[in-house]
């Protein structure tokens, strides 16, 4: 099955009671190893590209490629999915013609009405091509690629009103944030996340920030209509965590390290990279996605 727009397999893991991981990637190695760990765990899965990774691999067009092209020299067969993660509507309008599979349109920062009309524009423009179309009301809290949004539970009128614009899954604030949680998190409002459900039944809503979200907490989410969870913070610290380890045997190590050529980057990246697969395909187990390929 390989590359495809994400409306399907994410409308069935609603449908199903489990969800599907949105994995941000950073580079080629992790592309590798979201895929790997997709493949291993027969899984559906999103690559997702913020905007910043975008530009930092290259743009949009090069990103694309080397999924692309991972794909198909990696022999994946699980459905893959090609998606922008927080784009603005610029943003959104240049991966729809790289050919990006499923995208994210952010216009949570801009007034409601304002957000509904440029969402039905890109839902136009994407669903002509077969593209997929996440959008969002109520900030999430934390930070996303210098995006800072404060956290609020998104508007349940708001919520009814964005489904009217024909996006394929819903991304709404219920207490969630990016990046670390702090101490005093509450954690998810799982009642508010019931009205919201209750207000657009049987839609896929997206939980964002879901790196450090108690696993109790993510299944019973998901148990109530969250079919997509976002990960990329867990890991980067899953990757950074093994470099510096690697970095700190090496310092021990030196000679015996230098001997082994372990200074060349495919193997001092490996641990890290390692790190990341492992990240992924336990999270794909708590989502319950494994073996729905």
């Amino acid at each position: 099955m390989a590359i495809v727009s994400a409306e399907k397999f994410v409308a069935a893991a609603r449908e199903n009671g489990y969800a599907i991981g949105g994995f941000n990637t950073n580079n080629l190695e992790w592309t590798q190893a979201i895929l790997r760990a997709a493949q291993a765990k027969q899984a559906p899965v999103l690559i997702q590209t913020s905007m910043g990774a975008g530009k930092y691999m290259g743009g949009y067009k090069t990103a694309k490629y080397i999924i692309e092209n991972l794909v198909e020299s990696m022999n994946i067969t699980v459905p893959v999915a090609i998606h922008l993660d927080h784009g603005h509507y610029e943003d959104a309008k240049e991966v729809i013609e790289v050919g990006y599979t499923s995208l994210m349109f952010d216009g949570s920062h801009l007034p409601i009405a304002e957000n509904l009309e440029k969402t039905k524009e890109i839902v136009e423009l994407a669903h002509a091509k077969g593209i997929s179309v996440e959008a969002e009301v109520g900030t999430i809290g934390g930070e996303e690629d210098g995006i800072i949004g404060s956290g609020e539970l998104a508007p349940i009128e708001d919520a009814v009103e964005m489904v009217k614009t024909g996006i394929d899954f819903l991304a709404a604030g219920i207490g969630n944030i990016h990046g670390p949680y702090p101490a005093n998190w509450t954690g998810l409002d799982l009642d508010h996340l019931k009205k919201l459900t209750e207000a657009v039944p049987g839609f896929p809503i997206v939980l964002h920030g879901g790196s450090g979200i108690p696993d109790d907490q993510i299944r019973e989410a998901i148990k109530m209509g969250v079919a997509k969870v976002n990960v990329n913070t867990e890991s980067q610290q899953a990757f950074a965590a093994a470099t510096r380890q690697f970095a700190r045997d090496y310092d021990a190590n030196e000679a015996d390290y230098e001997a082994k050529k372990l200074f060349d980057p495919r193997k001092f990246l490996k641990p890290g990279i390692d790190a990341v697969q492992a990240a992924v395909e336990e999270r794909i187990d708590v989502f319950g996605s494994a073996n729905k390929a």
